[in-house]
């Protein structure tokens, strides 16, 4: 560990000597404050903390960078990244020397602002002045590249962060997961899964149930029954999101097929729906049944009732009720009762 990382990953922040005056103010442009209240600092206000800041950066000799670190914390967790930039920018002026504490937080500070090739510059500046990354470090990066769609460079820094010896935690393998399942790549999203495993990450039902549904969504029905079926040999209970991409991948299946759902098929989808709170699924489905001119039954229309009241959904189950009476179906009398008792 310790060694340059390769210039594919951290060629991205080149102007990195400019980002202060490019992202925000100097802190000394903002009013320093007579007196600061004497509060923990994990519960610190945004006033307290700048006059706090503004406080140690004046002091000689200077507070420690540990100092400045349960500082810049807090301030970060008020979602003040600009500022923070700023903040660590005149901690490097003023002579301190950072740490990776410091320097981590810096680079989720850029991810944040949407500049990850910022972050990627002060990974390699940290590299060359010898202060070793955590997985921290490294996590908050991928993170960053995944959420502005640089899924190959994630990989990738995922693939050295491996090499060179660190050991990703399972929130950065779930991160990449999720990435390659929203792009649709199903064989790397599939090996990414066994990787896990290889390197003794036992995936959830969450880290299943992410691959399954990007299966289903792309027509792989046979592959994501068999993930299903390996989840319950490992003991583990299917939740109802991973039910539910089954259920819509054998839907589609069977109309890829040109075999019809009837309404009997569509009223068990939508009562399974209703019955573990998804109401805008079980919806949906009913758009699907109008567009495919399936004349909804007044079954259909009291498991919605139902549902919507218990679901404190009462104008939409009025909606409902409405709509059956347009149609002309009728309530029943066991729709007249799901009225009754949510009201």
């Amino acid at each position: 560990m310790g060694k340059l990382l390769s210039s594919s990953i951290v060629s991205g922040g080149r102007h990195f000597s400019n980002f202060h005056s490019t992202l925000s103010p100097s802190v000394n442009t903002i009013g320093t404050h007579k007196s600061v209240k004497r509060t923990p600092r994990k519960h610190i206000s945004f006033d307290d903390a700048l006059a706090l800041f503004n406080k140690m950066i004046g002091k000689y000799p200077k507070p420690s960078i540990v100092e400045f670190t349960k500082l810049l914390a807090p301030i970060v967790r008020m979602k003040r990244y600009s500022l923070v930039v700023s903040m660590c920018s005149q901690l490097e002026l003023s002579g301190l020397s950072h740490n990776v504490f410091s320097l981590s937080i810096l680079i989720n500070c850029f991810c944040q602002l949407g500049r990850v090739d910022f972050g990627l510059s002060v990974l390699g500046k940290m590299l060359k002045l010898g202060v070793e990354p955590d997985v921290v470090t490294f996590s908050t990066l991928i993170n960053g590249l995944i959420k502005q769609n640089k899924l190959s460079q994630a990989v990738s820094l995922f693939d050295e962060m491996v090499e060179k010896g660190y050991q990703p935690h399972l929130i950065v393998y779930s991160t990449i997961l999720n990435g390659l399942s929203k792009i649709g790549d199903t064989d790397r999203a599939v090996r990414f899964l066994r990787l896990m495993e290889e390197r003794g990450f036992e995936p959830d039902v969450v880290a299943y149930g992410t691959v399954i549904d990007c299966l289903c969504k792309n027509g792989l029905l046979k592959e994501a029954l068999h993930l299903f079926s390996e989840l319950k040999v490992k003991g583990n209970r299917p939740n109802v999101v991973i039910y539910s991409c089954l259920i819509h991948g054998m839907c589609n299946k069977m109309m890829d097929s040109n075999i019809s759902l009837n309404i009997i098929t569509y009223n068990i989808l939508i009562d399974a729906y209703c019955k573990e709170g998804m109401i805008l699924e079980a919806i949906d489905i009913v758009q699907t049944m109008r567009k495919q001119d399936i004349e909804l039954s007044v079954v259909t229309y009291t498991v919605l009732v139902d549902a919507c009241y218990k679901e404190g959904l009462v104008s939409k189950a009025e909606h409902i009720v409405d709509m059956i009476k347009k149609q002309g179906t009728g309530p029943d009398v066991v729709t007249y009762t799901a009225i009754r008792d949510g009201h």
